[in-house]
């Protein structure tokens, strides 16, 4: 399997390089981002074959079975759908799209050409909410309520790097868009209510720097989200699961019950990484002939409850 990385040199195009190293039968033979010399210089450290400063130029190579987008969220839809024109599968960072329009494009592209689409929902591939959604499948939990915080601090664009990006995070359509798809992953239902209320917009970033979001499923398990680009503290995102047998804490790749004992996660998959857990999903499904989880069609009515927050904020 030979890959293309695209916005190779950002936070999340290194974790895709670190995490594909340890994917066997798989080979980085490309490797995109719009600065020269960064791009060129982060080839030849890692001893990949070819550095590009163009989408285009990556994907009319014959040495690339498929793209890993870790691009601006801005460009991902106009890109996903490029490299399934010119035949390459193509997993896409978080978030598939920032607008319910462009995810459409992207679904309907897949279907057009048969490719392997995915979204990089990674809360679907942690090993914490993978336990979870075990024990939901085999019957043993039902969700009653989750509760999550995702807080950060952020005044300018900066990525996880703390380096300078091109474009803006946005709280909604990156960061809600992790809850609302687990939440409809875990449950196995499509939220049926949801609602959204948003804080002052920051001036110069022209967003919301807080939020909260309310869902409810058919069933009536429901969802409370706080968001917050304010949050002067610990940084991240922090899941309370309430069962019908059991509360459960996940925090990123640990998992803890409601007292705070931690609970061994050392048997739920071959790997506690996210991310290199989604690649492996990816590259499976490709050589598989299948569709992945985080298919670009499964995440779609996350987009859309999404999309109905938003008109929410509007009207």
């Amino acid at each position: 399997m030979r890959i293309c990385v695209a916005g190779a040199y950002g936070a999340f195009g290194l974790k895709h390089l670190d995490a594909l190293a340890n994917i066997d039968g798989v080979e980085v033979t490309s490797v995109m981002g719009p600065t020269k010399d960064k791009i060129e210089a982060l080839a030849a450290e890692r001893g990949i074959g070819h550095a590009g400063t163009t989408l285009e130029e990556c994907i009319a190579r014959d040495d690339v079975d498929a793209v890993i987008l870790s691009t601006p969220t801005q460009m991902h839809a106009d890109q996903a759908v490029a490299c399934m024109e010119a035949g390459k599968h193509v997993l896409i960072e978080i978030p598939m799209a920032d607008s319910l329009e462009d995810s459409v494009r992207v679904v309907e592209k897949q279907k057009e050409t048969g490719l392997v689409a995915m979204a990089g929902q990674v809360r679907r591939f942690n090993p914490s909410h993978q336990w979870i959604h075990n024990k939901v499948a085999a019957g043993e939990l039902k969700i009653q309520q989750m509760d999550v915080q995702t807080y950060f601090f952020r005044r300018t664009n900066t990525n996880a790097k703390g380096e300078p990006r091109t474009w803006t995070d946005h709280l909604l359509w990156h960061h809600a868009c992790h809850t609302v798809d687990l939440f409809q992953y875990q449950t196995g239902e499509t939220v049926s209510q949801a609602y959204g209320l948003e804080g002052p917009h920051h001036p110069d970033l022209g967003i919301a720097m807080d939020m909260s979001i309310g869902m409810k499923t058919p069933s009536g398990a429901i969802c409370t989200l706080s968001l917050s680009f304010n949050n002067d503290g610990p940084l991240g995102t922090f899941f309370r699961y309430i069962c019908d047998n059991g509360t459960y804490l996940a925090r990123y790749d640990d998992l803890y019950d409601g007292n705070d004992n931690p609970i061994d996660l050392s048997g739920v998959a071959v790997s506690n990484n996210g991310i290199e857990l989604i690649d492996r999903e990816f590259i499976s499904a490709i050589r598989e002939g299948r569709e992945p989880n985080g298919a670009v069609t499964q995440v779609l009515p996350a987009m859309e409850t999404l999309d109905a927050i938003e008109r929410g904020f509007k009207g």
